[in-house]
């Protein structure tokens, strides 16, 4: 029986591996311009954050981003257990989410975690028309939840009106353009929200108490400890969210606006 004729794999392998790589590390102009974008939301979005009176720019989307902390404690609490009585949004204060039962070790950090999580799909949807459309209606699913738990609460129920409001108003115009920067911008937020709060919280000790110093206390260590721990995870969620933003979706402005015309069209 004659031998099997040999097979160089690597002829195969190394063109798929090289086209991949290229692809990888390659940013063409639609993508440079939503990176540039993010960097600019984070310069922004930092320094509106500390200036006194100018930060009340952000409440609206403050409010919003607090609303996604709760639904993260929220959401543990259900998941181990628990039973969500209320959620309740201050300006002042923030917000609280009253509940019986769950696990503290998952429902203390998944508020910042829940919120960065959520702030990087927003911002890996951001980098495209299509992907953040798909996104705003899974916003408004976690909308609904966040109504039915916070229904007694009126800022809350303001505030989630007002975000879907600001979404649907966005798929009317330009083809949906502005949505994916909407989205963009409420993923930055989001993602970086734990990085501010907790700078807020435990390096300005702007106030006495917080997730992070009621889960040293019942689990071990600092707050400052715990609260560096669970910001440096909310930047790396951001950071993959782009890395994978950047792999995914390499459509041009003008593709992603034909391929918005395909998906729900508005127009």
């Amino acid at each position: 029986m004659a031998p099997a004729p040999e097979v160089d794999f690597a002829e195969y392998v190394s063109p798929a591996f090289h086209h991949f790589e290229r692809r990888d590390l390659t940013v063409n102009r639609t993508q440079a311009i939503t990176v540039g974008v993010i960097g600019v939301y984070v310069v922004v979005i930092a320094l509106l954050w500390n200036i006194p009176y100018v930060k009340n720019v952000l409440w609206p989307f403050k409010m919003l981003t607090i609303a996604f902390h709760e639904f993260g404690h929220a959401l543990a609490a259900v998941l181990t257990g628990g039973k969500v009585e209320s959620i309740e949004l201050n300006p002042n204060e923030g917000g609280v989410t009253h509940m019986r039962g769950g696990r503290q070790f998952f429902t203390l950090p998944a508020g910042y975690l829940g919120s960065s999580l959520i702030g990087g799909l927003l911002v890996f949807c951001g980098f495209n028309i299509v992907a953040s459309k798909v996104a705003s209606i899974v916003l408004g699913v976690c909308f609904l939840l966040t109504l039915w738990w916070a229904r007694k609460d009126w800022l809350t129920i303001v505030t989630i009106i007002l975000a879907t409001g600001l979404l649907v108003a966005c798929w009317f115009i330009a083809a949906s353009v502005p949505l994916r920067f909407v989205v963009l911008f409420i993923g930055v937020m989001s993602s970086l929200y734990s990085v501010w709060d907790i700078s807020d919280d435990l390096i300005a000790r702007k106030i006495n108490s917080s997730d992070a110093s009621v889960f040293a206390k019942r689990y071990g260590g600092s707050s400052r400890c715990w609260g560096l721990i669970w910001a440096f995870v909310s930047i790396c969620f951001l950071a993959a969210a782009i890395v994978a933003g950047l792999a995914v979706f390499r459509q041009s402005f003008a593709q992603q606006k034909q391929d918005s015309d395909d998906f729900i069209p508005t127009r």
